[in-house]
């Protein structure tokens, strides 16, 4: 007689502890992103605390009037967002995160980036949040090219 065979139960995605956190979102869209979205993914039920960044295309960059800009990816772009999202929720204690990033060309005020993370309590939300958005900023291959008012252009972040 055989012994009973048991499989072990996977957590399912609306519960994970902020002991085991959870990658909700990585992604690289030619459309508008939704704050919603991101916000809806990452709350946990047992978080008090939910930090979010969006980042906007603002009309200045060093003191040059900006007209618009265009992103680019390289092709591997959603792979290289996931490990950063993986490694910032290895260093803080956080139950779930997730990142979107716009591609293509965008207007002043546009949605470029949004990134949110929700943990225990505020502090360490905030400080995730923060290191989520300076390594993807660092990190993943994302390229801005920036069009001046004065007709002049600008790449920002080629390797």
């Amino acid at each position: 007689m055989s012994e009973p065979v048991t499989t072990p139960t996977a957590p399912t995605p609306a519960s994970p502890t902020p002991d085991a956190p959870e990658v909700v979102l990585c992604d690289v869209r030619d459309e508008a992103l939704s704050v919603d979205e991101v916000l809806g993914l990452v709350r946990h039920p047992r978080c008090g605390g939910i930090a979010v960044f969006v980042g906007v295309v603002r009309d200045h960059d060093h003191g040059e009037a900006v007209a618009a800009l265009d992103y680019s990816a390289h092709p591997s772009v959603v792979a290289e967002l996931r490990a950063v999202c993986e490694q910032v929720a290895s260093r803080h204690p956080v139950a779930r995160l997730g990142a979107v990033h716009r591609v293509g060309h965008l207007e002043i005020g546009d949605t470029a980036v949004v990134a949110a993370v929700s943990a225990p309590h505020r502090g360490q939300a905030f400080e995730a949040c923060r290191d989520l958005v300076d390594t993807l900023k660092s990190t993943v291959p994302i390229w801005k090219h920036q069009q001046f008012s004065d007709g002049s252009d600008e790449w920002v972040g080629l390797p």
